[in-house]
């Protein structure tokens, strides 16, 4: 269901100034930006010269998939806000924001998350990892309800030319319970499709579906909407989910769409 993105078919922005429609310039600087860094080489931009790897496109991001992990996108109710792998009692969620050319955008970020977790009274660590300086919190499950514990979640951010990647960790593998490193692989070779149109930093990059399976999730989605007229009850969170193979004929990875 998914095409599998590659290297040759990659978005190739240009190098040129972008200049938004309303006069407003936010190329910033002629320079490059700064390089992203992960475990391989990674994360990619899609103009690096990247390895070949099966990736599930979602327009500005290409996710790595594989047989065992389960990959769900994540709504506000208008957009999707967030691309997750999980496997076991773990998850990574990814996504991508503008940044200007000239400086990366973590290092102002991280304090921001610090005084959100702050503000539900987490107190964030800032501990060297495989992609720099990241965070590492436990944070409420309900926050003002103590009785609902705690996950812990590591908050990781790469800076790219004219992106930021930002990924989190969230459950047993944050804190080593399970391995992270499967995660981590994940977000080494994920590549960021910026484009070369103009976008304010701090605004995040649309994450899109390819139209067959946006297709399939309207088609499951009226499915369950009719169910549920006709059994006369919702779910007790209000969240639905749509499950579809990327390979009909054989086991592989399974896409969700929560709300």
């Amino acid at each position: 269901m998914f095409r599998r993105r590659r290297r040759e078919d990659a978005d190739q922005p240009n190098s040129g100034a972008d200049v938004a429609a309303d006069g407003e310039d936010w190329a910033d600087d002629e320079q490059d930006g700064p390089a992203a860094d992960g475990l391989s080489g990674g994360p990619w931009d899609a103009d690096d010269a990247f390895p070949e790897r099966d990736r599930a496109d979602f327009g500005s991001l290409l996710v790595p998939i594989t047989p065992e992990q389960q990959i769900e996108l994540a709504t506000d109710g208008q957009r999707v806000i967030w691309v997750s792998v999980k496997s076991g009692q773990s998850e990574l969620r990814v996504h991508a924001f503008a940044a200007p050319r000239s400086t990366g955008l973590w290092d102002e970020v991280r304090p921001e998350i610090a005084s959100e977790l702050a503000s539900v009274g987490t107190t964030a660590q800032e501990v060297e990892g495989p992609f720099g300086t990241e965070m590492f919190a436990h944070v409420p499950v309900q926050p003002g309800n103590p009785a609902a514990g705690t996950v812990p979640m590591r908050f990781i951010g790469v800076d790219g030319p004219r992106w930021l990647l930002r990924g989190l960790i969230i459950g047993a593998a944050a804190n080593g319970t399970e391995p992270a490193e499967p995660f981590e692989d994940i977000l080494s070779d994920v590549v960021v499709v910026r484009g070369d149109h103009p976008m304010p930093p701090r605004d995040m990059l649309e994450i899109s579906l390819p139209a067959e399976v946006q297709q399939a999730i309207e088609q499951q989605q009226a499915a369950a909407a009719a169910q549920e007229a006709a059994e006369g009850e919702t779910g007790e969170d209000g969240e639905q989910g749509y499950q579809i193979d990327l390979n009909p004929f054989e086991r592989g990875p399974e896409f969700t769409e929560t709300r």
